[in-house]
């Protein structure tokens, strides 16, 4: 058991089964609009794309904590199983090399833009990995950017089998991956500023190396505002069908939008902000907020 555990740990697959829930969402929205505001995505596209986004998150995070070892254990990062030793570094690099490839395979069958999705995130993953850490400027918007791809993949899912699909993308589901994005990006600051001795003695360069703790709290925080600012288009909006005057989808997304609120209010007023609780609680929101997406759309 405790070898399954520090399994799931390397591979997130906790982040798997989220960015699922968002192609879910970006799915049933592209079906929707398909079918009339009726119908389901296919069951079969569902299981692809499940696969594709599970094996693609879980492989990139097992190359993400062997590619971090030294630098997590000068950060006492006690909850990697590699700092602690319960699972080797070759057997990470063991699931990266298998979970890719049938990662990559499996987007293949869903469709050729959700192929090219695919293969350009993977990509970055890697480069991610190898080299883009090192410039945590870049990075955090790669990380945000696989928090909001996962929405526009699943649009991407259940329309045409052309490269033409992309363009007819609803463009809510772009407005949501903008929210997930913003949020991102305010969640890697975050991390940026709770690494920051570690990072600064491996000679990693992040947000707080070039303009400081306090300052780097304030942009994390303006980040988050702006997710909470979007988040509210939707509902005002009635070219968006689903989210339109939805008062289920409001009454979840001024949950989430509260924490964030009062995270950011925590960053910008407090001199000292234990990064560790906030960065479980603004992942706690952003569950929330990936409920209220998911719920405004089937009750819309």
């Amino acid at each position: 058991m405790r070898k399954l555990k520090a399994i799931w740990e390397l591979m997130r697959l906790e982040h798997g089964l989220m960015l699922f829930i968002a192609v879910l969402i970006g799915s049933v929205i592209a079906q929707k609009m398909l079918d009339n505001f009726t119908g389901f995505p296919p069951v079969d596209k569902l299981i692809l794309t499940f696969i594709t986004v599970l094996f693609l998150e879980a492989s990139t995070f097992a190359l993400n904590d062997y590619y971090d070892l030294e630098i997590d254990k000068k950060n006492k990062r006690l909850d990697r199983p590699l700092v602690r030793g319960d699972i080797a570094p070759k057997t990470a690099l063991y699931l990266f090399f298998i979970l890719l490839p049938l990662g990559i395979l499996s987007s293949f069958f869903v469709n050729f833009t959700c192929f090219i999705i695919a293969l350009v995130t993977a990509f970055f993953a890697i480069l991610y990995d190898v080299k883009m850490k090192k410039i945590k400027l870049l990075g955090n918007f790669y990380i945000a950017y696989t928090m909001a791809i996962p929405f526009i993949f699943g649009g991407a899912a259940v329309l045409e089998k052309n490269m033409l699909t992309f363009f007819v993308i609803p463009p809510v589901i772009f407005i949501i991956a903008l929210i997930a994005f913003f949020a991102g990006v305010g969640r890697e600051i975050m991390k940026d500023v709770m690494d920051f001795e570690g990072d600064r003695k491996s000679g990693v360069k992040s947000f707080p190396s070039y303009v400081g703790i306090r300052v780097s709290n304030v942009l994390s925080a303006i980040f988050y505002i702006i997710a909470i600012a979007l988040s509210f288009i939707p509902f005002f909006m009635e070219s968006y069908g689903f989210y339109y005057r939805n008062m289920y989808y409001l009454a979840l997304v001024f949950v989430t939008d509260t924490m964030l609120l009062s995270t950011s209010l925590q960053l910008i007023f407090k001199k000292r902000v234990d990064m560790k609780f906030y960065r479980i609680f603004t992942l706690v929101a952003i569950f929330v907020g990936l409920l209220a997406f998911l719920i405004g759309v089937f009750t819309g």
